[in-house]
């Protein structure tokens, strides 16, 4: 498909050209978000994906928002509405009269027909490092006017996770874990977005293998004993730790004997936006409780800097 670079907010040179521009309209550095709008700032934006609605939000751009998916809930208030960012509907989306949509693929020829009716699209992919996850940011900065604001907030991010990472404590060989996506035990192995957000934390996937997504078996779990074990499928399929230490030849798991089972929430563990950093700040509790080649280790409570 035939994607004008006019209508199609990508990152490149869309997104630098967009930077230019906010900059040349705001010498003070603190963005269009108070008084009269610089010359194509959106005014009504779409968003149809719930980590693109916590950046929009995080930027500084959640008054221009008129509309939400309606899978899209944080922060608190956003407008939610029952378009669906999985099998998008040009005619309901243009109903509500956008100037720039946000999402996450170009699903059913989503672009071509906001394209048509004169709508610009800002495309945000699933992010597979946290340096996309901090572009992505800069380029919604950078769309919506408010470039100052998302380039304190990516340092802001930055200096806390620098001060996170820097408060696990050490350890000579790294603690190992099950991240289970659902209870049909899919995980995660290093090479993912949150594989590298773990191995920060000092942690290495019992999952390995080409697909960063396995489905692994239940006797591949307890021959490989993890020393650690998230399930993220607690909201969606009530896992908790007590079901786990149920299932056959779990109860002798070091995890398990350790009371190293934890449930996380699903929405930080799968959304790649700003707030990642609270994602990174709960788990690296978890692992500072956790006793060093078999020393005590004191809770670490790590706060933020910034």
């Amino acid at each position: 498909m035939h994607l004008t670079p006019r209508r199609l907010v990508t990152a490149g040179i869309a997104a630098l050209v967009l930077l230019a521009a906010g900059c040349g309209n705001d010498e003070s550095g603190d963005g269009p978000s108070t008084g009269t709008a610089a010359p194509g700032v959106p005014q009504a934006i779409v968003s149809l994906s719930p980590t693109s609605t916590e950046m929009l939000y995080a930027v500084g751009a959640g008054d221009q928002v008129v509309a939400v998916d309606d899978r899209s809930d944080y922060p608190e208030g956003v407008p939610v509405t029952d378009l669906s960012g999985y099998t998008p509907n040009v005619e309901a989306i243009l109903g509500y009269e956008p100037d720039l949509v946000v999402a996450n693929a170009d699903t059913g020829d989503l672009v071509a027909g906001l394209e048509n009716a004169g709508v610009e699209v800002l495309i945000l992919p699933a992010a597979s490092t946290l340096d996309d996850t901090y572009a992505q940011i800069e380029q919604i900065g950078a769309a919506t006017g408010h470039v100052g604001d998302a380039a304190e907030l990516v340092a802001r991010m930055k200096t806390d996770i620098d001060a996170i990472v820097a408060g696990v404590p050490a350890r000579a060989t790294p603690l190992r874990y099950y991240h289970e996506l659902d209870d049909t035990l899919y995980s995660v192995t290093d090479d993912t977005y949150i594989g590298e957000i773990y191995g920060m934390l000092g942690l290495t996937s019992i999952a390995t293998g080409g697909d960063g997504y396995p489905q692994l078996s239940a006797e591949f779990i307890v021959e490989q004993d993890p020393d650690l074990i998230f399930l993220a499928d607690g909201q969606c399929c009530g896992v908790t730790p007590d079901t786990v230490a149920k299932r056959a030849g779990w109860a002798d798991l070091t995890a398990v004997r350790g009371g190293n089972v934890h449930v996380v929430d699903e929405d930080l563990a799968s959304r790649w936006g700003p707030r990642v950093v609270d994602f990174m700040r709960e788990v690296a509790g978890i692992v500072s409780t956790v006793p060093a080649d078999g020393g005590a280790v004191t809770a670490v409570t790590v706060q933020p800097t910034g």
